[in-house]
């Protein structure tokens, strides 16, 4: 089980967008790398084809999940993660404040 998921809300730790808060929208296991909403914004020059425009656009770039930490559910604040057997499931829990990152 990862540690970090698509939909899990995320605390930059370092680098030039350090302590702001974003969505992960993809995880990258294989690279250990992970694109989160709004964080790591590049510019790239976009080729014209069919269906987009030519011209410069901004897009985020992965970030190594090293340098992103789980927001605690509680406060906000980065975290780190555990897991608890709940039952018959395997839940990841805030080490923070021990609360329950699933649902």
């Amino acid at each position: 089980m990862q540690k970090i998921r698509k939909g899990d809300k995320v605390v930059v730790l370092t680098g030039k967008d350090k302590g702001r808060t974003g969505e992960v929208v993809q995880v990258m296991p294989k690279e250990d790398r992970a694109v989160v909403k709004g964080i790591n914004l590049v510019k790239r020059h976009q080729r014209q084809s069919q269906t987009q425009e030519a011209g410069i656009i901004t897009k985020e770039a992965s970030i190594h999940l090293s340098n992103i930490a789980i927001a605690d559910p509680k406060d906000g604040k980065p975290t780190r993660v555990g897991f608890k057997v709940e039952g018959d499931k395997k839940v990841r829990v805030a080490k923070r404040s021990g609360v329950s990152i699933d649902g």
